[in-house]
């Protein structure tokens, strides 16, 4: 295989962790009497610009189909960060009215719906049907395509230059990384700014991050590499910052190469600086994370076997992608984990790909009232452990298995 960038032969092993289907596959009924088609789910380095990527994956179009089942809008601590984003965004760029702000991963409106709600124009690209069906039920103008150099061009002929463009969570969703970066730089305004958020590579590493790994994700990022391929592509970082959001993100700030005239910040220099003390440009940094995944699943095994023994109850919560990762590559069924809870309603009355544990609605949880609840999207322990603070009342306690297993 070659470098989705820079087109280097790819020799550099970072983790295999054997294959699954996509996660974001969920099973209806109907289809639990038939197959599933399980991915190689094996990950290589870049030697060369060090861009993560996965060995083998399906087509964007069979990921991110009608069905595609997350709807960002479920969670109200990303619904706030969208809004904190728009208000930090309209104010340190001055944006109004005269403004427009293009969002690519638009999905339900979740981000949009604060740019409208302040009057300034706006239009979302969302290549899913169903989520783009939400935020068009929101009154947001939506492109359902996929992004890249040619939609930057026909938006820019439809409705004029973006002064503002959003990325949230999607750089490492496509394939053609090269493309959809250079699309940005046609959909730019003179002046416009990009930004980008995307899962830190250097969280991962350091904190076992191994369950964002899966076939949605093609790539997985350090600030490295993404000045790499964005230098090549028309786009100069002036600044970044680094984010609490999936375990730890980056948000990196662009502008047009050609007419680029902000000063690089001491953020930027900081951050490329902590990348290259952890040694990312070095084959080192990647020798140690399938060790980690491989004591992580042997933790969680170990702890819901002891607990099926000793006769304990045990409930998931979050139907998430990296939750699917994780049950897969454990090889967790339903006879260690009986259901998964998820408030979505889009996923409820599903099975998870692969493990085919059930997905339920939320009441199930006080019928049941379960020991333990396992947090499979940890990143957001804190926000499910205050909802669902009524197991106490029974004695319940939470789990999370990443980065190790900790019960709370």
């Amino acid at each position: 295989m070659r470098c989705r960038h820079c087109n280097s032969t790819l020799s550099l092993d970072f983790v295999d962790l054997g294959s699954a289907p996509p996660s974001n596959a969920y099973l209806t009924v109907d289809r639990l009497s038939g197959p599933e088609t399980y991915l190689p789910l094996r990950v290589l380095v870049c030697d060369q610009c060090w861009l993560v990527q996965t060995a083998d994956f399906a087509s964007r179009e069979s990921l991110f189909d009608e069905d595609y089942a997350y709807f960002s809008s479920v969670s109200a601590s990303w619904v706030a960060h969208a809004k904190a984003y728009v208000d930090a965004m309209v104010e340190r760029f001055g944006l109004g009215p005269q403004s427009r702000v293009v969002e690519i991963a638009a999905n339900d409106g979740y981000l949009l719906q604060h740019v409208q709600a302040r009057g300034i124009s706006c239009l979302g690209v969302e290549p899913t049907a169903s989520t783009a069906a939400a935020a068009r039920a929101k009154g947001i103008p939506i492109i359902e395509e996929f992004f890249g150099r040619d939609l930057a061009r026909r938006i820019v002929g439809e409705f004029g230059p973006a002064d503002l463009t959003a990325a949230n969570n999607v750089l490492a969703h496509v394939p053609d990384i090269n493309d959809f970066v250079a699309g940005f730089a046609e959909l730019l305004s003179e002046h416009g700014v990009a930004t980008f958020e995307f899962p830190s590579l250097l969280r991962l590493v350091q904190d076992r991050q191994f369950d964002t790994i899966y076939h949605e994700h093609f790539s997985y990022l350090s600030l490295t590499a993404v000045e790499t391929i964005f230098t090549a592509n028309g786009l100069a970082v002036f600044d970044v910052e680094d984010l609490p959001t999936h375990g730890g993100s980056l948000r990196v700030y662009c502008e047009r190469m050609d007419a680029a005239t902000r000063p690089i910040s001491d953020r930027l220099y900081a951050a490329r600086e902590r990348e290259k003390l952890a040694g990312i440009a070095g084959s080192a940094f990647y020798a140690g994370l399938q060790a980690d995944a491989e004591a992580v699943k042997d933790d969680l095994l170990r702890f819901l076997l002891d607990a099926k023994r000793e006769g304990r109850r045990i409930a998931g919560y979050g139907a998430a992608a990296k939750g699917n990762t994780l049950l897969n590559f454990a090889g967790v069924r339903s006879d260690l984990l009986p259901f998964v809870v998820d408030r979505s309603h889009a996923k409820q009355g599903k099975y998870l790909p692969g493990s085919r544990i059930p997905i339920v609605g939320e009441d199930l949880i006080v019928s049941f009232r379960p020991d333990y609840v396992l947090v499979l999207p940890w990143n957001l322990r804190e926000e499910i452990a205050n909802q669902l603070d009524y197991i106490r009342e029974w004695g319940g306690r939470f789990v999370v298995a990443v980065p190790r297993m900790e019960v709370f």
